[in-house]
C-alpha cells in the first residue's frame, strides 16, 4: 500500500494543536520535531516541523482545511512525498522511541525494550488513534495521574483515543476503568492496547455508557469540545470526585476553568509549552 508524507512547518503552539487536529481529522500519524540546532529548547523564533502520514488516495489539501477548521488557525503551506508501505513502517518506527512521562512511568513501543526495569511500562504502538504520550497535554495528565491517583478509583477515560490515559489508570492501580470515544477505531484500538498491557477496561460508544458516576473524570480533546461538554462531564463525576481536562491552549485554560467553576472547583492545575491542564473537585 502507498501512503503520503505532508510537511509543514509553523510556530509551536500552532504545530500541536494542528497536529491533534490532523489525526481526529484522518491522519494516520503524525510526528513533530524542533527545526532548532537543539531540540531541547524551544528559542523565541522556533518553528516546529510537522510530518502527517496519510494513505494514498488522500486528498492533502482537503485533509489540511479540515484541521485547520477544527484548530481555528490559518491552512499552513505544505509539501507532500509519496511513500511505499515499508518506507512508512521505517519511518512510522524510527520516529517514536520509549518517552518517559513521569518520574516511574514510561511509555514504549513494541519494537523497544523497556529502558528501566523498575519503571511502571506502558506498551503503545503509534496507530490510527490519538495519544502515544509524546503529546505535552497528554504528558500533563500522565504526570497528574501519577502523582494523584491513589488505587481503587473509578475512572471515566472521555475521547479515549488509543486509550493511553485509561490504560495507564489502571497500571497505577485504578479501580474499575471505562472508556468511551466516538470513533469506533479508537475504541478499537483502546481495547487492545488494554489488551497488550493487561488491564481490564469497560470499552463502550458513548451512547452505550450505564448510568452512575466516577470519582475521576479524564478528557483530554480540545477547548471548544470541553466547554461544550461540560453538563454531561458534570453528571458523570460523583460529588467530590475529580474532573482533569486537557488539551487546552494556556490561553484558552481561563475559559475553560470558567465553563466548569459552575459544578467544579476548577483551576488550572498545571502549564508547560503553552498547553494547559484543568480541573478540581465536584462541589
Amino acid at each position: 500500500m502507498a501512503w503520503l508524507s505532508i510537511t509543514f512547518e509553523l510556530d509551536p503552539a500552532q504545530a500541536e494543536l494542528l497536529s491533534d487536529a490532523l489525526l481526529e481529522a484522518g491522519a494516520e500519524s503524525v510526528s513533530l520535531e524542533s527545526t532548532s540546532n537543539d531540540p531541547a529548547t524551544l528559542e523565541p523564533g522556533t518553528r516546529m516541523r510537522v510530518v502527517a502520514l496519510t494513505r494514498a488516495g488522500t486528498e492533502p489539501a482537503a485533509l489540511i482545511a479540515a484541521a485547520a477548521t477544527i484548530a481555528a488557525i490559518a491552512p499552513p503551506a505544505f509539501s507532500v512525498t509519496p511513500l511505499e508501505e515499508q518506507d512508512w513502517v521505517r519511518r512510522s518506527q524510527a520516529q517514536f522511541g520509549p518517552i518517559r512521562v513521569a518520574e516511574r512511568l514510561w511509555i514504549v513501543p513494541s519494537w523497544h525494550s523497556p529502558p528501566d526495569p523498575k519503571a511502571i511500562v506502558v506498551r503503545l504502538d503509534p496507530g490510527l488513534a490519538f495519544g502515544t504520550g509524546s503529546h505535552i497535554s497528554t504528558r500533563l495528565v500522565l504526570e497528574n495521574l501519577e502523582r494523584k491517583l491513589q488505587g481503587g478509583e473509578r475512572v471515566l477515560d472521555y475521547g479515549c483515543g488509543s486509550g493511553i490515559l485509561a490504560v495507564v489508570a489502571g497500571k497505577l492501580g485504578a479501580g474499575e476503568i471505562t472508556a468511551t470515544d466516538i470513533d469506533p477505531q479508537a475504541l478499537a484500538t483502546t481495547a487492545a492496547n488494554a489488551a497488550d498491557n493487561g488491564v481490564t477496561l469497560n470499552v463502550v460508544a458513548p451512547e452505550s455508557l450505564l448510568p452512575g458516576t466516577f470519582d475521576l473524570v479524564l478528557a483530554n480533546i480540545l477547548a471548544g469540545p470541553l466547554i461544550e461538554l461540560e453538563p454531561l462531564l458534570a453528571a458523570r463525576t460523583r460529588a467530590g470526585g475529580r474532573i482533569v481536562l486537557s488539551g487546552i491552549l494556556e490561553t484558552q485554560a481561563a475559559d475553560v476553568a470558567a465553563a466548569y467553576a459552575r459544578d467544579f472547583d476548577a483551576v488550572v492545575l498545571a502549564a508547560e509549552e503553552g498547553w494547559a491542564l484543568v480541573g478540581g473537585a465536584r462541589r
